[in-house]
């Protein structure tokens, strides 16, 4: 897609056609509001409705970047055989305060990815956002930039990122001016993440009041009474099993999507709690934060090494719980070989033991969970990001111009 094919949509049958910013994703290491940025050079005086699109989002969500204005000699427009513009900004500023010459190429996935480079986790992470952004029906306008040197020579085009562009038909669209405000909500959790953690929710709920009966049947007839016992334990075994298989079934969702979500949130990186140095430095400090020692810690977009520590080992329990919770369900369909199989374990370690570990995890799993809410209500109360209520919506709010260790600069 070029910015020439954006800037001329079809029109509706209704309404006032115009554009607006969707998704944005950046590979290269740029924040968003320096992408669009990058993707909104143009002339002082340009009428094209992608740059007004992309100005008008870069003044309301990063009130503090100004797009680049270049000369209209500087602009190499697309054309049919070359489905990409190239742009030539002068003077832009670096992050270490200088400043330099770089040749933007922005245009259609395909085309982009051809010439310019990135790592084959960045090209496959954008190549898969690009495409879902194009499903749901927005243009993704992808962008590379390539340094030019003070002989004029063009360096090699680094993949950036892409900008996803929507059609509008909207009546009554009042032009908005730039925020105001000291902070910006940024997305962070999904739609199907934040399903799995509340249907966990539900199943953890259900599994912890009926095993916890199955153990100890504080309620309901006995025979120690000399009454009937009904089938009061048959009807809590039976939504045990159920919500224990349902749990599974989450389980196994969960680790496909590891492999192949194109939220990096979701991948299988993500539950390492350790991915760097810095990590590991930053764990202690974090800790001293948590027990009131520190008033500052390290800030994450996501989960700091704590509580990613505390996240990948909770996997671990529910795998293990998962398992054993398989390993006695099979006791009692010893005439099938597969659930023979499956009970192998309780040969080597006994049925007492196996049922130990189950109950055991049971209670670590409800001391995690008063844990959780305590430091998630902790922590949003401390730093006003709306980490609770982004489990419902999927944003929180980070101050302009804080640099997170995970991700660029807010901005």
């Amino acid at each position: 897609m070029t910015i020439e094919e954006a800037a001329t949509p079809k029109a509706p049958a209704q309404g006032k056609v115009r554009l607006r910013v969707g998704e944005v994703l950046s590979v290269g290491g740029l924040s968003h509001g320096r992408l669009m940025a990058l993707a909104a050079a143009a002339p002082a005086d340009a009428s094209d409705p992608v740059v007004k699109a992309v100005n008008k989002a870069l003044g309301s969500d990063h009130p503090g970047i100004e797009s680049p204005t270049v000369a209209g000699e500087d602009i190499d427009p697309a054309s049919p055989e070359r489905r990409y513009s190239l742009v030539r900004v002068r003077e832009l500023p670096q992050p270490d305060g200088s400043t330099r010459d770089v040749m933007v190429m922005r245009g259609e996935l395909d085309t982009v990815l051809a010439e310019a480079q990135a790592g084959r986790q960045g090209r496959a992470l954008l190549r898969k956002n690009a495409l879902h952004s194009a499903q749901s029906g927005e243009r993704p306008l992808v962008i590379a930039a390539a340094p030019i040197e003070a002989d004029g020579t063009v360096g090699t085009y680094r993949l950036q990122g892409f900008v996803g562009l929507r059609r509008v038909a909207d009546r009554h669209a009042a032009e908005e001016g730039p925020g105001e405000s000291g902070w910006t909500r940024t997305t962070l959790w999904s739609v199907s993440l934040r399903y799995q953690h509340w249907i966990n929710v539900v199943l953890i709920f259900l599994l912890s009041c009926t095993g916890y009966y199955i153990m100890d049947p504080f309620f309901g007839p006995t025979a120690h009474a000399g009454q009937s016992t009904g089938y009061l334990m048959g009807w809590v075994r039976l939504i045990h099993f159920s919500a224990g298989f349902a749990w599974l079934l989450v389980g196994a969702t969960r680790l496909v999507v590891s492999f192949t979500s194109r939220d990096r949130y979701l991948r299988w990186r993500t539950l390492w709690p350790l991915k760097s140095k810095s990590d590991v430095r930053n764990l202690g400090k974090v800790a001293k934060h948590y027990a009131l020692v520190s008033n500052e810690a390290p800030l994450y977009m996501a989960h700091n090494p704590l509580q990613q520590l505390a996240y990948t080992s909770l996997y671990i329990a529910g795998g293990l719980q998962m398992c054993t919770g398989l390993i006695l369900y099979g006791l009692s369909h010893q005439t099938s070989p597969f659930w023979e199989f499956i009970s192998t374990p309780v040969h080597w370690f006994g049925t007492p033991f196996v049922r130990l570990v189950h109950a055991m995890m049971m209670f670590l799993l409800w001391a995690f969970a008063i844990m959780h809410i305590y430091m998630a209500v902790r922590a949003d109360s401390l730093e006003r990001h709306g980490g609770v209520s982004s489990m419902v919506n999927g944003g929180v709010w980070l101050r302009r111009g804080s640099k997170p260790v995970d991700a660029p600069e807010v901005e």
